[in-house]
């Protein structure tokens, strides 16, 4: 057998070569070179871990902060515990508080700059919302006088079908059959867990359904009036905008409801500033996780967060504030909890499909434009052989 000669073996191939055609010039523009590996064995690069140890922060500070609220609120206003049934006063303690920071941090130190908003678009667009959120907080805040933490977590799963509800009223969202099959089957769940009740009230059943519609509505509203027209807030300035707005409406039916009852009790009441404050700087601290949570993550995180919260406010409210908690209860919330789980599933495939959708389109561009000069290319080479 011949020998192969060593300087053949040896001669190195020029990859030059291999890419000399102008169509593969084209597949290798199309379809670049994959990104460098993560790391050995396809561990997460540093940047990616970093990202997610902050979202999980930021779902841990918003759980927190919301339970802490949910359970402060709930010590106060009870009248088995601290004794001061007055939700409306409470919210305004809250809304006051709020104002003053974010107004010192706007227009005292200037830590944040103000919106541009004209007078109209506050009185149409921000109004409105402030006008809402009261409504909500009166109503929610009230429902702890009559019903049980647990209970009350049972029955805010019914805010998707509430979102979503009014969404196609305002012609914000489209009908679905399958999502709304989606909202019966939450509902049905909800309906178990109040029939299952040890302690059900229906004042404060209705209480609590109604700040649900009025805080669904308030965040269809927000998209609606703000995000629509393009108009981001950060967290202070949302409070330095809406807190007073919402603090204004909060004083009509506190001069007719509340009022007279403190007046009758200022002889014998002292206001408690270590209490109040405390949970006046708490809610504030919620109000800035919330937008925090949604900022840095998704409002989709917040709801799965808002799931997560709920069973631990749950299981708080049986094992240390001693609530009762029957079979019929769990089972009808975990039937709920199936519902809002499978509807947040749904959405966050079709945020996955819509990303696909925004990253596909500059590469499906950037194939026509070659394709077009291709053409063109062999266009003008016919017209030259033609000539």
């Amino acid at each position: 057998m011949p020998k192969i000669k060593q300087s053949y073996l040896a001669q190195p191939i020029q990859p030059k070569q291999w890419f000399s055609s102008p169509s593969l010039h084209l597949i290798k523009k199309q379809n670049p070179d994959p990104p460098p590996p993560m790391g050995k064995g396809g561990a997460l690069s540093d940047g990616v871990v970093k990202k997610i140890i902050l979202s999980y922060t930021y779902v841990a500070i918003w759980i927190f902060l919301s339970f802490t609220v949910i359970v402060y609120n709930k010590y106060i206003l009870d009248k088995k515990l601290y004794n001061w049934p007055f939700p409306i006063s409470l919210t305004m303690i809250h809304m006051t508080f709020c104002s003053s920071l974010a107004f010192a941090a706007v227009r005292v130190f200037k830590l944040v700059e103000p919106a541009a908003l004209s007078r109209r678009v506050y009185l149409s667009s921000v109004v409105p919302i402030g006008a809402l959120y009261s409504l909500s907080l009166w109503l929610s805040n009230s429902a702890y006088i009559y019903l049980s933490v647990s209970f009350i977590q049972m029955l805010k799963a019914l805010m998707p079908v509430a979102v979503y509800s009014i969404g196609i009223m305002l012609k914000k969202d489209g009908y679905k059959n399958n999502t709304m099959f989606n909202m019966l089957a939450i509902s049905v769940g909800v309906a178990i867990a109040a029939y299952g009740e040890a302690k059900y009230d229906s004042w404060g059943v209705f209480l609590q359904l109604g700040a649900v519609v009025f805080e669904a509505t308030r965040l269809v509203m927000i998209q609606i009036l703000l995000t629509s027209k393009g108009i981001n807030l950060n967290p202070i300035t949302s409070l330095y905008y809406v807190a007073p707005s919402c603090l204004a409406f909060l004083s009509i039916p506190w001069i007719f409801v509340e009022y007279p009852l403190l007046k009758q009790q200022s002889t014998g009441f002292h206001f408690d500033f270590v209490i109040f404050g405390t949970n006046s700087l708490c809610a504030f601290a919620l109000n800035l996780a919330v937008f925090l949570l949604v900022g840095k993550t998704s409002a989709l995180t917040m709801n799965v967060a808002g799931v997560v919260k709920d069973w631990l406010l749950i299981a708080f409210s049986w094992s240390v504030i001693k609530d009762t908690v029957t079979p019929l209860n769990l089972f009808g919330y975990g039937l709920a909890f199936l519902g809002v789980g499978y509807y947040n599933h749904s959405k966050l495939q079709a945020l996955k499909a819509k990303e696909a959708q925004k990253k596909a389109q500059p590469t499906d561009e950037e194939s026509g434009k070659l394709l077009e000069e291709r053409e063109g290319d062999g266009m003008g080479k016919k017209g030259d052989a033609q000539a």
